[in-house]
């Protein structure tokens, strides 16, 4: 089966129907970004984007993902103007505003905001925590989370002003 992630097709197995994306991503491609955090789509620290839509991948079984277009952490980063990868906003603002603590669901948090901002390039801080509310942090930095969101917003609005 091929599966296009972070704009790249991979060839994997299809024999078993009820293998989930987590796994494929973690033990099978070596994309480790996704985090396994409960196995039953509660905490989001496995969040990846499915045709852009925030997705838990313990849940996705790849049986469901032929020619869906999936990007993970690993590929928010694009290549800047020197060709050197260049964090995307989201990342950007979690660094600056020090979100992480132990960091264990902060890619799955990152892959939830981005998707809010790609519906949603200006939500209020309302928006934020209703779209952000299903993804669990056991360090408690929601606070940070939330104002982390709202300044990857404002850098969007500044990369995309004319």
């Amino acid at each position: 089966m091929k599966l296009i992630i972070n704009d790249r097709e991979y060839e994997v197995s299809d024999e078993n129907p009820h293998r989930v994306l987590l796994w494929v991503l973690r033990d099978e491609l070596g994309l480790a970004g996704t985090r396994f955090g409960c196995g039953v789509g509660m905490c989001g620290a496995c969040t990846v984007h499915v045709n852009g839509v925030a997705t838990r991948a313990c849940l996705a079984p790849l049986s469901q993902l032929a020619d869906a277009r999936i990007r993970t952490v690993e590929g928010l980063a694009r290549p800047g103007p020197d060709g050197r990868p260049r964090l995307h906003p989201v990342q950007r603002a979690f660094l600056d505003v020090q979100v992480p603590q132990c960091g264990w669901c902060m890619s799955g948090q990152m892959m939830t905001a981005t998707a809010l901002l790609e519906r949603n390039p200006t939500p209020t801080p309302e928006q934020v925590v209703e779209a952000m509310d299903r993804n669990y942090c056991r360090c408690g930095t929601y606070t940070r989370i939330k104002k982390a969101v709202l300044a990857a917003a404002d850098l969007l609005a500044r990369e995309t002003e004319p």
